[in-house]
C-alpha cells in the first residue's frame, strides 16, 4: 500500500493511475485520509466476501427438507 500526498497526486497522476490497478493507494492531505483507491479486481472480493456476513449462522447449503419435490 502507498500513502502519497494530494500533490503528488495531482502532479503524477498517470502514474498512480496505473499503479492502482495493482495496489491501494492512499491519498493524504494535511495528514487525514482524503479518497483510497482500491483495485477493482480486490474491490470485487471485498463486495462478495461481505455476502458471507449476511447469512445466518445456521445456513446450510443443500435440498430444504420442507420443500415439496
Amino acid at each position: 500500500m502507498n500513502i502519497i500526498t494530494t500533490t503528488e497526486f495531482k502532479n503524477n497522476f498517470g502514474k498512480y493511475i496505473k499503479l492502482g490497478q495493482k495496489e491501494i493507494i492512499k491519498v493524504i492531505k494535511r495528514g487525514q485520509v482524503i479518497f483510497t483507491i482500491v483495485p477493482e479486481k480486490e474491490s470485487l472480493l471485498e463486495e462478495a466476501k461481505s455476502y458471507f456476513n449476511m447469512l445466518p449462522a445456521d445456513a446450510t447449503i443443500g435440498i430444504d427438507p420442507n420443500e415439496r419435490d
